[in-house]
């Protein structure tokens, strides 16, 4: 399981869509992913007093677009996705208590 981090108003946005994109698809060429154990250091460097998270969780096997993992700035590899996360793979949404 991968997961991506939105806010609720950004979901609800594209709900009548197949698929969703996040802002960084357009501004970078990819969606911002994390693997279990990165989510939280996600949440504690990005989205600090960022009220009304969603944490959806990601079949990797059911995307359509290309997933690789790539290295950040302090050389973790992070999985990227590039281009629109297919909702069919996405298989919970959890509301993130802060």
């Amino acid at each position: 399981m991968i997961y991506h981090i939105t806010t609720r108003a950004a979901w609800q946005q594209q709900a009548d869509q197949a698929e969703y994109e996040a802002e960084s698809l357009h501004s970078e060429g990819f969606i911002h992913l994390s693997t279990t154990g990165q989510v939280a250091g996600v949440l504690e460097r990005y989205y600090q007093g960022v009220p009304d998270l969603l944490l959806l969780h990601i079949d990797p096997n059911k995307l359509t677009h290309d997933l690789r993992y790539e290295a950040a700035t302090n050389n973790e590899h992070f999985p990227h996705l590039y281009g629109a996360l297919n909702k069919d793979a996405v298989v919970e949404v959890e509301a993130i208590r802060q």
